[in-house]
């Protein structure tokens, strides 16, 4: 009787490098699922409000969550956010360890319920986005600008938030950013900043939703 033979066990550097390969052909599907987190081939498909401010994106995110409750009652939470207003319902911590100061409220409160095409909504009390449309239970649209005294960005940027009411009197909360390079280097700053952003978004919608549920 011959002598059973044991595979022989791969070598730390043999294992590391089998992870390595397999992170590496998953990439592709690891980044179409964050970029379309949540939303139908519907919505992504479809056009938004915000889309014709930026004609040809270089890189497009569509996340979305269904919420039960109105669009009125989403929209109460949308529209407050911002640093040094609600917050981004999101990793405050995380975003405080880089000089964010930001604190999600968890209460709809009336100083922060309007918004206006060309007001400010700060990420960063030195960074902030542009109102470019706020339509109340609709949409809100923020795009990136340039300031004067400010070295040119490696992209351009805009972020939409799309309300749309969904069965059963939910609504489906649908958030898209576009991203166009100015460089041949944007990718490189454009992409991670887009991982980063799933993370957060991710958290914010759970955020918007659980605190949009609990007030109806």
């Amino acid at each position: 009787m011959s002598p059973v033979r044991r595979i022989p066990r791969p070598s730390t550097r043999q294992a590391a490098l089998s992870v390595a390969v397999l992170i590496a052909a998953n990439l592709p599907i690891l980044r179409s699922w964050a970029l379309h987190f949540g939303a139908t081939e519907a919505e992504l498909d479809a056009e938004l409000a915000g889309d014709d401010l930026i004609e040809h994106a270089n890189l497009v995110a569509t996340r979305a969550v269904t919420i039960d409750a109105l669009p009125d009652e989403v929209w109460r939470w949308v529209v407050q956010l911002g640093q040094g207003r609600g917050g981004f319902y999101s990793y405050d911590w995380l975003e405080n360890a880089f000089g964010c100061d930001v604190h999600s409220a968890d209460a709809v409160e009336e100083r922060w319920q309007a918004l206006s095409p060309g007001d400010a909504v700060h990420l960063h009390p030195r960074v902030a986005l542009e109102v470019v449309e706020a339509v109340p239970d609709r949409s809100l649209v923020l795009r990136s600008v340039q300031t004067p005294e400010g070295p040119p960005p490696p992209y351009h940027y805009t972020w939409a938030f799309v309300l749309r009411r969904a069965r059963g009197g939910a609504t489906r909360l649908v958030v898209r950013e576009r991203y166009t390079y100015s460089s041949g280097w944007s990718a490189a700053v454009a992409e991670p900043t887009c991982a980063v952003s799933f993370v957060m978004t991710e958290k914010m919608l759970r955020g918007i939703r659980e605190r949009a549920e609990r007030t109806i």
